[in-house]
């Protein structure tokens, strides 16, 4: 209770200085990561794993002693199936979660930072301000994915996007823009056709070989990102930040949507 009450309150006089500032998934400010509550585990891998096959994958049995809030930092996790599970608040900090199956699951406003998610499947699953600060993601797998999370200086590199949705949703902003923020998050050669990226966060992100094919970019921001060799057929622009970002060759700017609608477009760095 004392924990929501000091997160509304550090919503609130954030939206006075900056109402668009994603300020509900800035979390960190004030938070020991070092403290028990944020670096410990109060179960065994072993204990993690039995619960998880006491009940049958999705169950919404209310009855079934599930993981949300649970802290779990820190532990071995690799390859165990989260599949449809409720994970709400759960913390991941520092967690080893290689391979580990999250299809469908519930992470939202879960902790995970500097959690080891390579080759993880995260697919389908809801990410709302979930912290994923310098994780890595390595070749996971985040397709159809709802991902308003913080993930600033993750690695997501190959990465597989395709179909997510970091939008901003602008029906509920009460406490700040949530939307996927991405600063300076590594997702060269990353897949993220078809993904709706409208007011994400991508400053100083690096898109090296990515695929951004049919990708909605709508008034994101990726001011300071690296697009060398991006594919952007049939990507929109509108409204897109390119204030310093290296673009891509003339062929595929010619293959996006919009790009005269983009903005600083005359500050952007061209290929020769």
């Amino acid at each position: 209770m004392l924990f929501r009450l000091a997160f509304a309150l550090l919503s609130m006089s954030a939206l006075l200085v900056d109402p668009t500032n994603a300020v509900s998934q800035d979390m960190l400010a004030g938070v020991d990561l070092n403290s028990p509550d944020m670096s410990t585990a109060e179960m065994t891998r072993a204990e993690v794993d039995a619960l998880l096959k006491s009940a049958p994958k999705d169950s919404a049995d209310p009855r079934f002693p599930g993981l949300e809030g649970k802290r779990l930092s820190r532990l071995d996790l690799s390859g165990l199936d989260f599949s449809g599970r409720n994970l709400r608040l759960a913390k991941f900090n520092r967690t080893n979660l290689k391979g580990a199956r999250f299809d469908r699951a519930i992470l939202n406003q879960a902790w995970l930072i500097d959690a080891d998610l390579t080759d993880a499947s995260l697919a389908k699953a809801s990410l709302l301000g979930t912290q994923l600060r310098g994780a890595r993601l390595g070749g996971a797998d985040l397709s159809g994915a709802r991902i308003t999370a913080d993930l600033s200086g993750a690695s997501l590199i190959g990465a597989r996007l395709a179909g997510a949705d970091l939008s901003a949703d602008m029906r509920n902003q009460s406490m700040g823009m949530m939307r996927g923020v991405l600063k300076s998050a590594d997702l060269t050669s990353a897949d993220l056709s078809g993904a709706n990226l409208s007011r994400a966060d991508l400053e100083f992100s690096k898109l090296r070989n990515a695929n951004l094919a049919n990708c909605n970019l709508s008034h994101a921001n990726l001011a300071g990102a690296d697009l060398s060799n991006a594919n952007l057929v049939g990507a929109d622009l509108t409204g897109t930040d390119l204030a310093s970002a290296v673009l891509p060759g003339a062929a595929a700017l010619a293959e996006a949507r919009n790009l005269d609608k983009a903005l600083n477009l005359n500050q952007a760095r061209r290929p020769p």
